[in-house]
């Protein structure tokens, strides 16, 4: 969440056992501390963005008349 591209390896939960493997920004030991507290709300505001997103695509489905099972039956995905 604080550092989504990477660049990093963790074992445990314990910023001093970070190993940054690149020279992409960090993250402090403040904001891994704090991120811990702030995860349950960018989790819920991710959740919310993939349910947008979703909605979003089905209703574009049912305006050419067709399911998430009609492309499940093609065999072109659909979740």
């Amino acid at each position: 969440m604080l550092c989504p591209a990477g660049g990093w390896i963790i074992y445990g939960d314990d910023f001093d056992t970070i190993t940054w493997v690149d020279d992409r920004p960090r993250c402090t030991k403040k904001q891994f501390t704090d991120g811990f507290d702030q995860y349950e709300v960018w989790k819920a505001q991710q959740d919310a963005i993939q349910a947008a997103v979703k909605a979003t695509a089905q209703a574009k489905l049912a305006a050419l008349g067709l399911t998430v099972e009609d492309l499940q039956a093609l065999g072109l995905g659909g979740d």
